[in-house]
């Protein structure tokens, strides 16, 4: 008797600090699960045959960013602010910017989140929109804001969302294959865990999207098995017009854009050209 109670007590006293310990991991294992970054840059557009600029700027707590500018083809030409996905760097996106640049006729700055390539520092969901808003200001002093869209991809649309929100000027903002929030990809991919208590950053495209005051182009594969395009379609009814929304038929969630074929860059070219137009 007198051994199940010192066992009962030493049970009790010890949940608080496991309960503690286990929360104060629970940072390491989100970033874990949600962060995947490659140092190496094992390419660039160069090697595709497009020109670029290698670009090192700062964010605003001091943390040194790495970048690539693809000047557009004329002057009158848009340019993209692309924010990426969760993975890779910039050399997983060379292949993707020279086709930009050859079927859009567009220009591009592509930033490495900080922990990404040759940035600086770890992944935070408050870094990266710092980051983010850092590439705005460095696109912003060489392209005027009626030729800047801001692009973003997967866990990069969220970023965009973010800063759009906060009334940068911008042309228009492209989201493809976009989540709702961290917490319901969380839930999605992991129904058997108690996710709310293990996902602290939010990403919440459900609280910002609406906020955004330019026009809104939606992409999401019909074929996405990372992300249903159900979230995507959420967001469409959120956003304030005008806007659209465009289904990539047969495309995942990291094809959107080898599988969309010509319907995929004929709605990209129609929303560059007339974003505030609802085909």
């Amino acid at each position: 008797m007198f051994r199940r109670a010192v066992w009962e007590r030493m049970l009790l006293y010890s949940f608080p600090v496991v309960l503690v310990t286990t929360l104060s991991y629970t940072g390491h294992l989100e970033n874990y699960y949600l962060y995947h970054p490659v140092r190496e840059i094992t390419v660039t557009p160069a090697d595709y045959g497009v020109p670029f600029e290698d670009v090192s700027f700062q964010a605003g707590d001091g943390v040194r960013l790495h970048g690539w500018y693809v000047r557009p083809p004329g002057p009158d030409r848009p340019v993209l602010l692309w924010a990426h996905g969760n993975a890779g760097n910039l050399s997983h996106r060379a292949h993707n910017i020279a086709a930009i640049h050859q079927e859009l006729r567009a220009g591009v700055f592509l930033f490495d989140y900080r922990g990404f390539g040759r940035s600086e520092g770890k992944p935070w969901e408050s870094g990266l929109y710092d980051d983010a808003r850092a590439a705005y200001a460095w696109l912003r002093r060489r392209v005027p804001p009626e030729r800047i869209f801001v692009f973003g991809r997967s866990l990069g649309a969220a970023v965009a969302v973010r800063i759009v929100s906060e009334g940068v000027a911008a042309r228009g903002l492209i989201l493809e294959s976009p989540f709702e929030t961290l917490l319901a990809m969380g839930r999605e991919l992991f129904p058997f865990l108690p996710v709310s208590w293990l996902v602290s950053q939010k990403f919440d495209n459900t609280r910002y999207l609406p906020l955004v005051r330019i026009p809104v182009f939606i992409l999401h594969g019909d074929a996405d098995e990372l992300v249903p395009i159900a979230h995507a379609r959420r967001l469409f009814a959120l956003a304030n017009p005008p806007k659209r929304f465009h289904v990539i038929r047969r495309s995942g969630h990291n094809d959107t854009w080898r599988a969309g074929g010509k319907r995929y860059w004929d709605a990209w070219r129609s929303f560059l050209e007339t974003p505030g137009q609802v085909p």
